[in-house]
């Protein structure tokens, strides 16, 4: 399994962790470096404003949640325009706050595996014009089954995604001329939604328009009682009256020559057969059903305690992680830096971080050290030469986030 991009430390403990070793590893004044850490964070939350307000403009046209009025009625061209500059977007802030994409084929061998969840789900594909799975987090897991009533236990080690967020874009008005559309959707509509602890063989309940089937067991065993009680029935409540009705029609067709008659008695007991078997038939519809509703409700209880957000809740949540990743990577990055003035190249800090983690805090992940630096050369917070990275100190790093404030106050 490979290492994971996400630093699975809030942004408060990555503060503490960098100021503990700032303190054990250099001369500089923590009260001064904190001031680093506040103007720096604040300085990537302004820039993440503004991309969060790009992306509220480009999905008010297609939000199904508006409870606004929009002045200018958009064509299907320009509606289209927007939920393309919103789909990139949405990779970019997917993409900072270390998600990774889950592949056509990962899905697909999803489908295929043993699922947790005892039913089976069905998944029309050809309703979407763009289906996009990230994840982020991943982690093997055993779980114990239940088989045959309670009576067998097994486990089962299966993938586990501790966070999953979902694109998803419907085909236009002309393809659901002749097929329904999942209550609450509309031909074109864009579901965004946001998961946690999917197991990897379950994605294909994350869809909006999976439906219930009934597993091959499940089929056996509703099949199995309905043919013995069926069968049941048929011999003991309508056994006598079946054979006179067999003997009556092979009179009719010549058969038989012996004349057969049917008396009062005869047809009530025929009825009250037949009402019976009616019943039964009815009673073994109605399990069939409620089986179905029973699965409908498990499935609904497990996305209940599965689901995080929906719609532009989503992405709100996206920005705030992704503004948090950037702030801990260019934090842990500018930290090591300034516990080696004579400085490091990219390879060797990489390595320094890395190890950091999984020899002090039983880590194991892949850190963006391209990324990070590209941060911190932006912002003036470090020099390179000859690929070998500086970072200028603590104070010199005040005057210039100090002057990046000041450009923004200007502007």
């Amino acid at each position: 399994m490979t290492a994971e991009r996400f630093i699975p430390f809030t942004k408060q403990d990555v503060i503490t962790l960098c100021t503990r070793e700032i303190t054990e590893s250099t001369s500089y004044d923590v009260d001064s470096f904190t001031q680093v850490c506040q103007i720096l964070s604040s300085l990537l939350h302004f820039q993440y404003h503004d991309l969060l307000e790009n992306l509220k403009r480009s999905y008010t046209p297609f939000d199904p949640n508006a409870d606004t009025r929009q002045l200018i009625t958009l064509s299907d061209t320009q509606i289209a325009e927007h939920q393309q500059s919103f789909a990139n977007n949405f990779e970019k802030v997917l993409n900072a706050a270390n998600f990774e994409k889950i592949t056509e084929a990962d899905i697909q061998a999803a489908l295929n595996e043993e699922s947790l969840f005892k039913v089976r789900l069905e998944v029309a594909f050809d309703d979407f014009d763009e289906i996009v799975f990230y994840r982020r987090g991943e982690s093997q897991k055993t779980e114990v089954l239940r088989q045959f009533f309670g009576l067998k236990k097994r486990s089962l080690t299966f993938t586990n995604y501790d966070r999953v967020a979902v694109y998803i874009k419907f085909k236009g008005k002309e393809h659901f001329i002749n097929k329904q559309l999942p209550v609450g959707f509309e031909a074109g509509a864009t579901a965004i939604k946001l998961f946690q602890n999917v197991p990897k063989a379950d994605l294909e309940m994350l869809f909006p328009n999976s439906e219930i089937r009934m597993r091959p067991i499940d089929k056996v065993i509703i099949g199995a009682s309905a043919i013995v009680g069926g069968a049941v029935v048929l011999i003991t409540k309508l056994g006598a009256s079946l054979i006179l009705l067999a003997t009556l029609f092979a009179f009719w067709i010549g058969m038989s020559d012996e004349s057969v008659e049917i008396n009062q008695k005869q047809l009530i007991a025929l009825a009250l057969g037949m009402g019976v078997f009616g019943s039964f038939i009815f009673k073994e519809w109605s399990k069939f059903k409620n089986r179905k509703i029973k699965f409908m409700k498990a499935l609904a209880d497990n996305l209940y305690y599965k689901n995080l957000d929906n719609n532009a809740g989503v992405f709100h949540t996206l920005v705030n992680e992704a503004e948090e990743e950037d702030f801990k990577e260019a934090l842990i990055a500018y930290t090591f830096l300034l516990k080696h003035p004579n400085g490091l190249t990219e390879q060797a800090l990489d390595h320094e971080i890395e190890a950091w983690f999984k020899n002090k805090y039983q880590c194991t992940l892949d850190f963006e050290v391209d990324d990070a630096l590209s941060k911190l050369e932006k912002l003036g917070l470090v020099l390179s030469q000859e690929n070998v990275y500086q970072a200028i100190d603590v104070n010199s790093s005040k005057i210039v986030l100090d002057q990046h404030w000041d450009k923004i106050f200007q502007y």
